[in-house]
């Protein structure tokens, strides 16, 4: 039987929902956990080569791709190291942190390019009003810095130790 008093949403709300639930720090929320996100998404286009945000900058949003490739990159002296190329997903997890500043650089590599922005002010407004969202987009934003940590220590594993592995866990800024 159909609860005549439950929400119901529109089907440009039900697209977002889906579009949301793609990306691993949504994907265990319900439509009615996402509502609460809609207002503060911002649909901002890009041109080739344009730069999302450095490594260094303030770390103020998230940003969920809608179309296009984003390349994540570290600049070491003059070069550039590409840590992966996007094309759909989500980026910029930091923000979800008080006071962090981005670990590497985001720069468009498609012709054009349509992120979703959430800016952290929003998210911690999102989390201040709903406990148990805060908990769960928290426990996936764990779950995937736990799966960086095992993809970084196969990796050093795979290259025979070619770097220090107990630099990883100094804090120090830097």
């Amino acid at each position: 039987m159909k609860n005549p008093f439950r929400k119901s949403y529109s089907v440009k709300e039900m697209n977002l929902f889906r579009f949301l639930t793609r990306s691993k720090l949504f994907e265990k929320l319900s439509n009615d956990e996402l509502a609460p996100f809609l207002p503060h998404l911002h649909l901002r286009r890009f041109k080739c080569q344009e730069v999302i945000f450095f490594r260094g900058d303030p770390a103020q949003a998230f940003y969920l791709i809608k179309s296009g490739v984003i390349s994540l990159n570290l600049d070491i002296k003059d070069k550039f190291e590409i840590l992966t190329r996007l094309r759909s997903g989500a980026f910029g997890e930091g923000a979800l942190m008080q006071n962090t500043k981005r670990s590497y650089n985001a720069i468009v590599e498609s012709d054009s390019c349509e992120l979703y922005i959430i800016p952290q002010a929003n998210f911690f407004e999102v989390f201040d009003h709903n406990v148990i969202i805060k908990a769960k987009v928290l426990n996936s934003l764990a779950e995937l810095y736990h799966q960086y940590n095992t993809n970084l220590f196969r990796a050093y594993k795979s290259s025979y130790g070619f770097f220090e592995v107990n630099k990883i866990y100094k804090m120090e800024d830097g």
